[in-house]
């Protein structure tokens, strides 16, 4: 897909990876609807102050975008909110707020873009997951869990939609250098300061997005070593183990 011209909407995008894909699709000349909690002002954007666990903002960042350029052509679900801490003491209240904003918001966003999609038969759905998706973290176990949701979303949409002529990309980027960890309930892992050495910058990421969007990849692992992981976890899952379970030590 060629992203000049279209209009895409992009969550979460006063900071980070939302941010950065603002940037990376505007210099494409994609027309920007973008939504965040905090208020934004970036020129040539439709900007709209939305809480996303909200219903009626939802309903209203949608009803905007298509009042104001007459079309959705694709939907960025990037918002998303982090919760560390071992499984058996999560606190329900924080778990379900968790899986309000990384997982029920962005299934709801779909739903409420979905039908004009189908209706021009064309557009691109991008969930922004984690490679936690994938392979599950000690100490970050319910994120992984919200995120592992919404790759399964991501992977049964797209065969639901194969031959609408509406695609679906699952993003899985490693660590990014984002205020995530500062912003996330709990305290992070000692063990996750290993993976800085790796990082990616929120930039990296959203070009790695814009053009599996572009060539219409199924999935985006950002950086790519990251295959190289989600192979381990899959064939040598005993290797992937002993590493892991001493995050926190």
């Amino acid at each position: 897909m060629t992203v000049n011209g279209k209009v895409v909407v992009i969550t979460g995008a006063s900071r980070g990876i939302g941010q950065a894909c603002a940037l990376a699709f505007g210099r494409r000349g994609a027309l920007l609807s973008l939504a965040a909690r905090s208020p934004l002002a970036v020129p040539d954007a439709l900007c709209t102050p939305c809480d996303l666990t909200l219903a009626a903002d939802r309903e209203t960042l949608v009803h905007r975008t298509i009042e104001h350029y007459g079309r959705i052509d694709i939907l960025i679900n990037n918002a998303g909110h982090g919760l560390y801490g071992p499984t058996g003491q999560a606190n329900p209240t924080d778990l379900r707020t968790l899986f309000e904003l990384n997982f029920f918001a962005a299934v709801a966003m779909i739903q409420l873009v979905l039908p004009s999609l189908e209706a021009q038969h064309s557009g691109h759905i991008v969930n922004v997951s984690s490679i936690a998706a994938d392979i599950a973290l000690p100490w970050m176990t319910m994120y992984s869990a919200s995120k592992a949701a919404l790759s399964s979303v991501s992977a049964g949409l797209r065969r639901e939609l194969q031959g609408s002529g509406v695609q679906v990309t699952d993003v899985l980027p490693g660590y990014v250098t984002t205020g995530f960890q500062a912003s996330a309930t709990g305290t992070p892992p000692n063990g996750v300061l290993q993976f800085r050495s790796r990082a990616i910058s929120p930039e990296q990421c959203a070009e790695a997005i814009v053009r599996g969007v572009e060539r219409g990849a199924r999935t985006v692992v950002t950086p790519g070593s990251g295959w190289f992981a989600i192979l381990a976890e899959h064939l040598l899952p005993r290797m992937v183990d002993s590493p892991l379970s001493k995050m926190n030590r």
